[in-house]
């Protein structure tokens, strides 16, 4: 896992073309507007979020983010005891995000 600012996630996601962007919200928070392209995983609903990141591509590189950067980080953690590899955490998550968001289809 690495924390990682705004700008980083930018730099980072711009070159690499075997990401995936995770929003680990409630699914009342998602409805509030989410970074472009991301895919829901709710940390809060623990059995859901453990069968979810099982299924998960372990060669991907996974850009995690939630409300403030807490719960994230925690996926990531759980994310790295299971195999995967390559996390970044978005440190200040949407409370300090500064870019474009979308809403969720």
């Amino acid at each position: 896992m690495r924390d990682i600012t705004q700008t980083e996630w930018h730099d980072l996601i711009s070159k690499d073309d075997n990401h995936v962007i995770l929003d680990v919200r409630t699914p009342n928070e998602w409805s509030e507007g989410i970074i472009e392209n991301a895919v829901l995983i709710n940390i809060m609903d623990a059995h859901s979020f453990m069968e979810s990141i099982n299924k998960l591509d372990k060669s991907k590189h996974y850009y995690i983010y939630c409300r403030s950067g807490g719960r994230s980080g925690q996926a990531c953690q759980v994310m790295n005891s299971i195999g995967i590899e390559t996390t970044y955490n978005l440190i200040g998550g949407m409370m300090e995000w500064q870019g474009d968001t979308s809403s969720p289809e």
